[in-house]
């Protein structure tokens, strides 16, 4: 296993939704779950969902925040960039929270799938 090559295609797994597996040589895999997370990603931000920031006084916002920015550069694009926050009063608010997080828990098992893929435990 030659670490760096996998060093970087973990690190472009977490960025880009796909990007590991573009990497890799595995086109396909990587188009069909770019799709998947940006579709989440897409329905929950279309349904009002918040992108998650640490309030200090909950400390299980941190996990939230942990697992929204699960992907990638999206998440620092949104948050800062365009300035993304939910409707909290919107009818699909919980429903566009689940999504988001689903979005970057995904992405981060995506990246967890690049490195067995990298390290030859996987096809």
């Amino acid at each position: 296993m030659d670490l760096a090559k996998a060093a970087r295609a973990v690190l472009l797994a977490w960025a880009i939704p796909g990007g590991g597996h573009f990497y890799l040589g595995k086109p396909r895999r990587a188009l069909a779950f770019c799709a998947v997370v940006f579709a989440a990603l897409a329905i929950g931000c279309s349904l009002d969902g918040n992108i998650h920031h640490i309030v200090a006084d909950r400390p299980l916002s941190i996990l939230a925040t942990l697992g929204s920015m699960g992907m990638g550069l999206a998440y620092f694009v949104l948050r800062y960039l365009v300035g993304y926050a939910g409707d909290i009063v919107a009818s699909g608010f919980e429903y566009g929270n689940a999504f988001i997080l689903t979005a970057g828990l995904m992405n981060l098992l995506l990246t967890l799938d690049v490195w067995d893929i990298a390290a030859g435990r996987k096809e």
